[in-house]
């Protein structure tokens, strides 16, 4: 008996330690990893540069971005259709589209490749540099998954790492790197894009979503994205605001979400749903034209992620206009219709922020940080439908360590309401863009 576990203990460890071929597998995956975090890390320096130079140039004139942001986002979608089809939208309904079986691997560069990540990543911060409504997290989802399936050719031929292994681990590491929150990076990899985990290099892939993650956090610091939150007493006196919060929350990002389905899919207003498809960098200028005027309303606060006047909500500046969500809203919806590419994670988080605000002040209630943050975590449970992922990326961001439950019970309400009014929005945009297979694949999904 002993004799017999020793011999499996020998050749268990031969197994693990002695193959080459499994230490270059290790080191191609957390190498590359690694590389993904940096490019993520860059394209965020890109991104944020393009967005300060905006606003720079709009503190030069306040009618110039009448011009120039309707010019960047025609030139945007007329790059975007000309050039790199795959980089349109959020990026992370690609990355879900690769990963679905019915795509073979000759049709994956049509989701995710180098190409498109590099193509992404200008595409994207030009649309910083025109003030458009937008973040930069989903985008890094489709960046690092594009790094990381480029990895393949240099694994060994019998390498038990697959593709859905690489896709999965590049595009958690987008968001580990994107937020600094290596936790919510293979929180969102559960969640989001693997349905089907796979046991034997699980390790393996959540060191590299780890290991992206820590690439940001070496370079940014070890500091929350927005600081430290104070929210005062986590007790009875919230639980009321908090529901109220939760509840609007939850409803207004259901209903978000099916907004954003409806103009992908061409329901809203059907005239301009087809001239948007007939005319469609025309059609991308009007609404470039529309959100440069809804950030000349908002007096600046729209423009870009809305990061920043996320951050002064929670540090208690009274800088914010009076009708940010509603402007908010619009601005990103807009951005999205318009073919640009754009994620909705940041706007989505100022968006909720706002609402948190609002209500904190409707309820003269003094502790504004903890209705905030709940506000945060609802309206992006409630946009993505990954409760897990939006309680994860908001309580790493804030370090709202002492807010946990009442975050995690908020993201699930949130994300149940929205569940009523909106069917998931990445797996439906995932399904529209498998509809760019070659129409052999398509029969092939239907059947």
């Amino acid at each position: 008996m002993n004799h017999h576990h020793e011999h499996h203990i020998a050749s268990a460890f031969r197994q693990e330690f002695a193959d080459p071929h499994l230490w270059w597998t290790r080191a191609v995956v957390v190498g590359m990893a690694a590389v993904a975090g940096l490019v993520v890390v860059g394209f965020t320096w890109l991104a944020e540069t393009a967005l300060d130079l905006f606003l720079h140039l709009n503190g030069k004139a306040w009618w110039l971005p009448l011009l120039w942001t309707p010019a960047c986002a025609a030139l945007i979608v007329w790059l975007t259709r000309r050039y790199a089809v795959g980089a349109a939208g959020s990026g992370i309904p690609q990355v879900m589209a690769t990963l679905d079986p019915a795509v073979a691997p000759a049709q994956r560069s049509l989701f995710v490749s180098l190409k498109l990540s590099i193509a992404k990543i200008g595409l994207t911060a030009g649309g910083m540099l025109g003030g458009l409504s937008l973040g930069r997290e989903g985008p890094s989802v489709q960046i690092a998954a594009g790094v990381m399936l480029f990895a393949r050719r240099w694994l060994p031929r019998r390498s038990t790492v697959s593709a859905h292994s690489l896709l999965v681990a590049g595009g958690a590491a987008g968001i580990a790197a994107a937020f600094n929150t290596p936790l919510a990076g293979v929180m969102f990899a559960i969640e989001e894009l693997s349905r089907s985990p796979e046991q034997r290099n699980s390790g393996l892939i959540v060191a590299g979503i780890v290991l992206a993650g820590m690439m940001a956090v070496s370079i940014h610091g070890n500091a929350t994205h927005f600081g430290v939150i104070h929210p005062g007493p986590i007790g009875l006196p919230l639980a009321l605001p908090g529901l109220l919060v939760t509840l609007v929350a939850g409803v207004a990002g259901g209903l978000f979400a099916r907004l954003l389905l409806a103009s992908a899919r061409g329901n809203p207003l059907g005239k301009l749903s087809a001239w948007r498809h007939g005319r469609p960098v025309l059609f991308a200028a009007v609404c470039g034209l529309l959100v440069a005027a809804i950030g000349i309303a908002s007096h600046g606060a729209t423009f870009g992620s809305g990061t920043v006047a996320t951050r002064a909500m929670l540090e208690g500046s009274a800088d914010v206009p009076a009708a940010f969500v509603g402007f908010k809203y619009v601005a990103t919806w807009l951005t999205v219709w318009s073919g640009a590419p754009a994620g909705i994670f940041a706007p989505s988080l100022a968006i909720g922020a706002g609402i948190g605000h609002d209500i904190a002040l409707l309820l003269h209630y003094p502790h504004a940080p903890a209705l905030i943050a709940l506000g945060m975590v609802g309206f992006l449970a409630a946009a993505t439908q990954a409760p897990l992922t939006a309680f994860i990326i908001v309580m790493e961001m804030v370090d709202g360590h002492g807010m946990v439950l009442s975050l995690m019970a908020c993201a699930v309400v949130a994300s149940t309401v929205s569940r009523v009014l909106s069917e998931p929005l990445y797996s439906a945009l995932a399904q529209l863009q498998l509809k760019r297979l070659p129409a052999t694949a398509t029969l092939a999904t239907t059947s």
